[in-house]
């Protein structure tokens, strides 16, 4: 009332009704995500300022961080004077300068920001004051009625913006905001800027599509130029004979009756969730392997592949989504969708002590102190390779104990049982050779200068012959506890008799073949690791144990 009061005024002193002012326009605008900010280079005060900016749909600018500040920088570019901002100290407040604004508020109500720039020392002022920006990019405080060279307002579009048009070469486009700023170079428009491009004689607009979401369309149905935004098309963009663009959808979809841009399709609006197959005006759903269609007819619901009869796993079955996965029991793994024993290579080699992986191959292993036995591989032998070994008792009758061959049974003074190896050398075993004792057997070598095996000699240089011969031993057992033992004593004396007995013959019989001896291999000087394969060896004289 009080407007249509002062115009009537106006149009009497001037005799007539006077021509509305055009709305302002802003020098210049800058977007950044979801907020637009404008520039108006024109005189106002603060009051008249925070009008026109409100009457935008907006309000004087807030600078709340570096990016804000820079978009002032961009605006003002080289132009001399201030401009106002949204910050102001409201009337009844005085400045608090312990505070970051001094106790100034912006337009918005709160006092939120990262950012401030003020020109010179905090004053002891009273509002209400206003905050203008200079041409160096500083904040003051100034006279709220007095009025300032321009002022910046701020637009937000929390419903997002429009992207820059993707124009052909050559073309140019001018976009004109909804609160009147024409710029040719927006990196964001927000809803209801239209956009002009001259030479494909398009107008688009900025608006949201059917879908919710936003994007350049035409007030207009049909396509619009192909080379611009593939002419609006959701499909393909076509020109006829005549040279007019027109739309087209994939197969199973149709073009839509309003636009003729849009496509649609019964699959749009049944909402499969796995497939969807178009079958003329209409659409089913389908659902992927393992899985069948809910009663709702567009649902999925996994199917228990283990509950079918008979089960698709050997052993065990564990469903998943949309399959199922095979499992073994314990010592047994899958092997080609098989479940096969861990070790079931093992039951044909009957191991005597353990059956372990060789090189992806199962081996017989012998436990530590033993070696594999030199003809059955599956067997082991105890073994030594030192001149003491600890002996192997039996731990239920105490008095029987075990050594290697070559080697003697002993109690030591704390009652430890060990394993002496015996010295054959003493005996003289290796008559006029040269004899080495080694742990468990011994070796015979021909004296430096003489040939020993005429199959080796050359006739030019020194020949060393070597004679490895093991030592016929007899298992040592530990003497028992019974007090009526000397006929058990008188046993081990009359075995060790014929044993000595045996191994003069065995040494004559050698030394009459000239020394020409056949290399025995002494499988228990060869101590192996725990855990080594066992190998055949082939000796040329068979021994038990």
């Amino acid at each position: 009332m009080w407007l249509l009061v002062v115009a009537l005024a106006a149009a009497r002193r001037g005799g007539g009704l006077a021509a509305p002012s055009p709305p302002l326009s802003p020098s210049g605008a800058q977007c950044l995500g979801s907020v637009c900010f404008g520039l108006f280079w024109e005189a106002r005060s603060f009051p008249e300022a925070r009008s026109v900016c409100e009457g935008g749909g907006g309000h004087l600018m807030t600078v709340r961080s570096t990016v804000a500040g820079e978009a002032i920088a961009v605006l003002l570019g080289d132009r001399s004077g201030s401009a106002w901002l949204g910050l102001r100290l409201p009337e009844g407040s005085c400045a608090e300068t312990a505070k970051q604004l001094r106790g100034f508020r912006w337009v918005t109500g709160d006092e939120r920001t990262d950012y401030q720039a003020w020109a010179s020392a905090a004053a002891a002022v009273c509002g209400p004051r206003c905050v203008v920006v200079n041409q160096r990019l500083r904040w003051e405080e100034s006279a709220c009625d007095v009025p300032a060279d321009g002022f910046l307002c701020e637009y937000s579009y929390p419903g997002g913006t429009c992207a820059p048009l993707a124009l052909p070469p050559a073309a140019t486009v001018s976009y004109l905001t909804p609160f009147g700023a024409r710029e040719s170079d927006l990196v964001a428009s927000p809803p209801g800027t239209t956009a002009e491009v001259p030479s494909l004689n398009a107008i688009l607009e900025c608006r949201a599509h059917s879908n919710g979401s936003l994007g350049w369309g035409s007030a207009s149905p049909s396509a619009w130029d192909c080379r611009l935004e593939n002419g609006g098309c959701e499909g393909q963009c076509r020109v006829d004979d005549g040279g007019r663009p027109f739309c087209t959808c994939p197969e199973g979809a149709t073009l839509s009756g309003e636009d003729k841009r849009s496509c649609s399709s019964p699959c749009a609006s049944l909402g499969c969730q796995h497939h969807c197959v178009p079958q003329g005006d209409s659409a089913v759903c389908m659902c992927s392997v393992g899985y069948v269609l809910d009663a709702d007819g567009r649902s999925c619901k996994d199917v228990d592949d283990c509950q079918a009869t008979p089960s698709p796993c050997e052993q065990q079955c564990i469903n998943t989504q949309g399959g199922f996965k095979c499992l073994c029991y314990e010592d047994y793994e899958l092997v080609e969708g098989k479940c096969r024993a861990t070790k079931w290579e093992c039951f044909d080699l009957s191991c005597q002590h353990e059956c372990k992986p060789v090189n992806g191959q199962y081996r017989c292993t012998c436990n530590e102190g033993y070696m594999p036995h030199p003809q059955k591989p599956n067997e082991c032998v105890m073994s030594c390779n030192q001149t003491k070994c600890l002996a192997e008792c039996d731990p239920y009758t105490f008095g029987s104990c075990f050594c290697a061959d070559g080697f003697i049974w002993e109690q030591e003074p704390d009652g430890t049982n060990i394993c002496t190896d015996l010295d054959e050398c003493e005996n003289g075993d290796c008559g006029e050779l040269e004899c080495i004792n080694t742990p468990g057997s011994y070796h015979c070598i021909c004296p430096k200068g003489k040939v020993c095996d005429e199959t080796e000699s050359s006739g030019e240089t020194e020949t060393y012959s070597t004679l490895s011969a093991p030592t016929v031993s007899v298992p040592t057992l530990a003497p028992t506890k019974d007090v009526g033992g000397r006929g058990m004593l008188v046993a081990v004396i009359v075995g060790s008799t014929f044993a000595v007995i045996a191994l003069v013959a065995i040494l004559c019989y050698l030394v009459k073949k000239h020394c020409a001896v056949q290399t025995m291999m002494d499988y228990k000087c060869q101590r192996t690791e725990t855990g080594v394969p066992l190998q055949h060896v082939s000796l040329s004289t068979d021994r038990k144990y």
